[in-house]
């Protein structure tokens, strides 16, 4: 039988077995997402909170920047877990687990109990929006401080 040849560098690579195995994502791709990540947050944080101060539900483009920001956050947590399986980051594990996934599960929570249609949700939304802001940031700048160590 004939194997493709990208088969057999693919089962050949002392990386694994998988194409995504043999995929190699330089640290720098994290760095920038993560900036992005903050970016949006920040973006997010300051358009819902505004609408929170003010009185207001979520509109829409509140709705539009959290998405962004959950589409964001959610590729830097790919790329976190593609850099740990490729060994990089292993002395920051608890860093990247709690720190990392904290805001996701901000975003969760939010998506799943808190909708933002009243004006009592969207400040929970707010608030919880917020909490994940401030663990994206202590995951950035502490993970920075490790990477530059």
């Amino acid at each position: 039988m004939h194997q493709s040849t990208s088969l057999l560098i693919s089962q050949d690579s002392p990386l694994g077995d998988g194409r995504i195995d043999n995929w190699i994502i330089p640290s720098s791709v994290h760095v920038t997402v993560g900036i992005l990540v903050l970016v949006s947050m920040t973006a997010a944080v300051g358009w819902i909170g505004w609408l929170a101060i003010k009185g207001r539900t979520l509109d829409l483009v509140g709705k539009v920047i959290l998405a962004v920001a959950q589409v964001v956050l959610a590729l830097q947590i790919l790329i976190g877990i593609k850099l740990l399986d490729q060994g990089q980051g292993i002395v920051q594990l608890y860093i990247h687990y709690i720190g990392g996934l904290a805001p996701m599960a901000a975003f969760l929570v939010g998506g799943w109990w808190v909708r933002g249609d009243t004006v009592r949700s969207n400040r929970v939304l707010a608030a919880l929006i917020a909490l994940g802001w401030l663990s994206a940031f202590m995951a950035f700048t502490i993970g920075r401080q490790y990477a530059n160590a």
